[in-house]
């Protein structure tokens, strides 16, 4: 009876430990699935281009919904097919040269995830652009699938708002807000699992 307790309290004392542990998760973004897209409507048409993901990730507590990570972005990379169009991007609105990072840290994650399946959480953090940190939060639908995750946001900088320059001309208007797009995919693990190596 005694070794029947004992172990009974051993299992109550590993499944609470366990859940413990599955409350912290950690996702690590894939950089060549991890797609960027921008979008800027000009008066004749509408630019489109992309930016390359240097590197992501996050760790965040589903009891205190604390996040920490980051999420880096080549400045330097952005796309738009057109040569001299990105030339003036980089040098002038950008100033890649001076600022080769765009990044997101993230502080806090609203909302719980499934353990499979669809789910949205609200990401507060910090946009840091040309130099600048700007509080943001995101509305981001994320999808499990064994440890394959699948995340999504969209948001728009208001560059010209944050101190960048608008580059429209006198025979060409262009929007003072950039619409981003982001479909990102990663791998979702327990951080304790992780430290345990199981």
């Amino acid at each position: 009876m005694k070794n029947l307790k004992l172990a009974v309290a051993v299992l109550v004392v590993f499944c609470v430990s366990y859940r413990a542990n599955a409350q912290q998760l950690q996702v690590t973004l894939d950089p060549a699935q991890t797609k960027i897209e921008w979008t800027l409507t000009a008066t004749l048409h509408t630019v489109h281009g992309t930016f390359r993901l240097r590197s992501g990730s996050l760790s965040f507590d589903q009891r205190t919904l604390n996040a920490n990570g980051e999420f880096v972005v080549d400045a330097t990379s952005g796309d738009s097919g057109n040569a001299s169009r990105d030339k003036n991007m980089n040098k002038e609105v950008l100033e890649s040269k001076r600022y080769p990072e765009i990044t997101f840290v993230p502080r806090k994650v609203t909302g719980s995830v499934a353990a499979q399946g669809a789910s949205t959480v609200q990401v507060q953090g910090t946009f840091h652009i040309h130099g600048a940190d700007h509080d943001v939060t995101l509305s981001v639908p994320v999808q499990i699938n064994g440890s394959e995750i699948r995340a999504s946001a969209s948001f728009a900088v208001p560059y010209q708002a944050w101190g960048m320059k608008n580059p429209s001309t006198l025979f060409l208007h262009v929007d003072d807000n950039v619409q981003i797009s982001v479909s990102a995919v990663g791998k979702l693990t327990s951080a304790g699992a992780a430290q345990t190596g199981h």
